[in-house]
């Protein structure tokens, strides 16, 4: 995991549970799959981390060289890292279904019309919103800089991934009452 450029952060580690370095694990992904014996992730500081144990029923996970819970407690709050490549490689997606790397920077067009781009996205409660930066035009003729869309059937009709294009119902609306 050398490319820093295309990391992805999948999980926080979190609160130590019992006297063997289990940690709590708050998933920041989709693919709860990733996270088995002997895969490894980067962290902020750079440094790798491989699970020794993960048990999704309860989303506990220990790391190698950290079975102990004085030890494991150096890892509280630790973001897990993957790349790209990894994510693609092994989360295996549905049809219709894309990787948020795959819908940054995508240009929304909402009835022929560029309302921005995609920024990156927030998931709140249980739906993703795209956080889009209006484009210039919208912005000189009094519109907001950026505005959500939530990414759901009633607004999404598609998303081309070749050419980077989610099209819209209604987007142009939103950003009016933004």
């Amino acid at each position: 995991m050398n490319n820093t450029n295309s990391l992805i952060e999948v999980a926080q580690v979190g609160r130590l549970v019992g006297l063997k370095g289990e940690l709590k694990l708050h998933l920041h992904c989709d693919f709860p799959e990733q996270f088995k014996k002997g895969k490894t992730f980067l962290t902020s500081k750079n440094e790798t981390l491989e699970i020794f144990s993960y048990n999704s029923a309860r989303e506990l996970v220990s790391f190698v060289g950290y079975q102990s819970r004085e030890i494991a407690a150096k890892l509280v709050n630790t973001l897990l890292f993957t790349t790209e490549e990894n994510s693609q490689k092994e989360c295996h997606l549905q049809e219709g279904e894309f990787f948020w790397f795959d819908l940054i920077g995508a240009r929304i067009i909402d009835n022929g019309q560029c309302l921005g781009v995609v920024e990156e996205i927030e998931r709140i409660a249980h739906c993703d919103y795209l956080v889009v930066h209006t484009d210039e035009k919208l912005v000189k003729e009094g519109h907001v800089k950026s505005f959500y869309i939530p990414y759901i059937e009633r607004y999404i009709v598609s998303f081309d991934k070749d050419v980077k294009e989610i099209i819209t119902q209604d987007g142009l609306g939103i950003l009016e009452n933004s």
